[in-house]
């Protein structure tokens, strides 16, 4: 059985005291959650004193972005060695906003998986299509050009400490949101191509979370999907009772 994962992507929101706060308070109430894994990913300022925060908690912390190089003159950037000298165990890789605002292409992200696995960091592969591909008829094109690209040359026992998020750009922050039908379809197509690349066993253990709008009012109906392991949220994961009863769907 596949453990679901919910991540909780803070993007570039709060201060260090709200950042605080909102560690301390999922860790006060999910400390009964033994069943199902739990991450969250603030901003790079924070990522020390949030995982001193939960320390000692089932919650695990990650950050939002890395930089494939060990080190170098690469201004503003964070190595991955740096991530897990503060407790990192989680990094988010080719997120949309990354994709979009900041031009990253799917070469450049399979380098950064590459390198988050050799620092022993647990990436989370974000893959999904605009909806005018979508529309086009181009949707399951794109996402599958996408993981092929990120995942080429890899072995079959990295891709067993790889997560797979599924995020259609055009329910991400804009409140619309998949049906869970349709997730479920492009989860299924995802898992598909993972078999055919890397073996049926891969396959079955990998999980595949679904990301776009997730919220306390859908959640429930999207992790009750065979193919959905998860979900990687964005604005509701800023409050506490909203990530905790998405935890908890």
């Amino acid at each position: 059985m596949r453990r679901l994962l919910l991540a909780g992507n803070w993007k570039m929101h709060l201060d260090l005291r709200g950042a605080m706060q909102l560690a301390a308070g999922l860790k006060r109430e999910l400390a009964d959650v033994v069943d199902r894994d739990v991450a969250i990913f603030p901003p790079y300022p924070f990522l020390a004193d949030v995982c001193d925060t939960v320390q000692d908690s089932n919650i695990e912390v990650g950050a939002q972005n890395l930089h494939p190089e060990p080190q170098g003159a690469f201004t503003g950037e964070v190595a991955p060695a740096m991530l897990t000298s503060v407790g990192c165990q989680w990094v988010i890789v080719g997120h949309s906003e990354r994709r979009d605002l900041f031009g990253e292409k799917d070469p450049f992200l399979n380098k950064k998986v590459r390198a988050a696995l050799a620092a022993g960091l647990k990436p989370i592969l974000c893959v999904g299509e605009h909806l005018e591909e979508r529309d086009a008829g181009r949707a399951e094109s794109v996402v599958r050009g996408q993981v092929v690209a990120c995942l080429e040359g890899f072995a079959a026992a990295d891709i067993e400490r790889v997560t797979l998020a599924y995020e259609p750009v055009w329910a991400i922050g804009t409140g619309r949101t998949a049906t869970p039908e349709q997730a479920n379809d492009m989860h299924g197509v995802v898992r598909a191509l993972v078999g055919e690349l890397f073996g049926s066993g891969v396959a079955a253990g990998v999980r595949i979370l679904y990301g776009g709008s997730v919220k306390p009012s859908n959640s429930k109906a999207l992790l009750a999907e065979a193919e959905i392991d998860g979900a990687l949220v964005g604005g509701a994961s800023l409050k506490v009772e909203d990530f905790v009863q998405i935890v908890k769907s």
